[in-house]
């Protein structure tokens, strides 16, 4: 069984959407969100990243800037920019970006069922961010950024969403980034009732995007119980803010990587050791990958489509078999001697977002000597190694559109 549960959600009024609705904290460092926020008192990265507040060198973590946070969401509500619906609502949030659209539900997930593995992950996590959106959701008393989930289409589902979603949304804007979002309120019992009986016969749902939220809403649980030993469990903060997409519907891009150095190798002695497990083509032009198994390598000004040989890597295997995994394993350890992606500063990654001519300039300008076109990840091969129980390799799925922060949020004092 798979619970949402509906909240009343504390949002922007339609006219102040645009302004509210910020992209997640985590894909701007403190001074782009700085160079954002410089003309607009309103935006939500006030609220999820109050540091741009401060300046530059403010310790990001600190009391003072949690603080910030929960007077500038206090100022929102003051002043009339947010309102607080009146009753336990759901709500339909559909993103359009280049022609392909996706809609979600915004709910409340259990945070038991995520603790016993019923929210399936795919990576790990680090106690440091884990501890800092705790300590943020902690002091605002709202969790403000929603995890992204996922879960395998019905044909029950897609016709209540279909229907749900088609009358004219509360708030529809397109953002400067050319992504359309659009929100429908659904506030009457019987849609609620119907949505929440959907769901019920789900066996999981899946992490998709933030994994770091989902666990800091565990550590918050995990505190506030310890702070309410006579708990019922049905208290608001045993729910965690979610929205819940269909898997059909997600778009995947490549994750690329770039690396510093050829590990003291000659750009011949770099295609030998390469053809030893994958076959080197040269190509004309930019390689953007069709295929799996597939990918680019730009190195000296050329491109080189690789395609790995079969018996080289464990076809069977869920993790193993990711493009990713195959490159570590065949090229960067036993060839440029990259053995933790995580902590090795000679390689770095490369949303596909910025596509392939990233590459050739991070090249091109001597910052890093080879880089590597990636073919994506499948949302098939996201829920198989989620389904085994296993993570991921790192940095393997860049989701786009992102959803916007401030759009939705749950207030824990009910």
């Amino acid at each position: 069984m798979s619970v949402v549960r509906p909240f009343r959600g504390l949002r922007p009024k339609p006219e102040h959407a645009r302004e509210v609705a910020s992209p997640p904290y985590d894909v701007l460092s403190s001074d782009e969100a700085r160079e954002l926020v410089k003309d607009n008192p309103n935006s939500f990265l006030r609220v999820n990243k109050s540091e741009v507040d401060f300046p530059p060198g403010t310790p990001v973590y600190s009391e003072e800037v949690y603080k910030k946070g929960r007077e500038n969401l206090q100022r929102l509500i003051d002043d009339g920019i947010m309102i607080r619906d009146q009753k336990p609502c759901l709500y339909l949030y559909r993103l359009t970006w280049q022609g392909s659209s996706q809609t979600g539900l915004v709910a409340l997930a259990s945070v038991d069922e995520y603790d016993r593995g019923l929210i399936k992950k795919h990576e790990h996590t680090r106690p440091a961010k884990v501890n800092d959106r705790a300590n943020h959701i902690m002091a605002l008393e709202a969790q403000v950024g929603p995890v992204f989930t996922t879960f395998r289409q019905t044909a029950d589902i897609k016709k209540i969403f279909e229907k749900l979603s088609s009358p004219p949304p509360q708030v529809d804007f397109l953002a400067v980034d050319n992504v359309r979002h659009e929100l429908w309120v659904i506030d009457d019992d019987a849609s609620i009732a119907s949505i929440v009986g959907a769901f019920a016969g789900m066996d999981a749902f899946y992490v998709a995007d933030g994994h770091h939220r989902s666990q800091s809403a565990s550590e918050v649980c995990r505190r506030m119980r310890e702070q309410n030993p006579g708990y019922s469990g049905q208290e608001i903060y045993n729910f965690f803010l979610n929205v819940m997409f269909p898997g059909d519907e997600l778009r995947i891009l490549p994750y690329n990587r770039v690396v510093r150095d050829l590990n003291g190798l000659s750009v011949e002695e770099l295609i030998a050791r390469t053809e030893e497990t994958f076959t080197v083509e040269l190509q004309d032009g930019p390689v953007i990958p069709q295929n799996n198994h597939d990918i680019g390598m730009y190195v000296d000004g050329k491109w080189r489509l690789l395609t790995v040989k079969s018996g080289t890597f464990d076809a069977e295997d869920p993790v193993q078999s990711i493009d990713s995994a195959v490159l570590t394993k065949n090229f960067l350890e036993p060839i440029l001697d990259i053995k933790d992606l995580r902590t090795d500063d000679r390689i770095d990654f490369v949303g596909g977002i910025r596509g392939v001519t990233e590459l050739v300039k991070l090249v091109d300008s001597n910052q890093y000597k080879v880089a590597f076109s990636m073919y994506p990840v499948t949302i098939g091969q996201l829920l198989d190694v989620a389904d085994a129980g296993q993570v991921m390799p790192p940095k393997s799925t860049w989701f786009e559109p992102k959803l916007r922060s401030g759009m939705v949020v749950n207030l824990l004092n009910e």
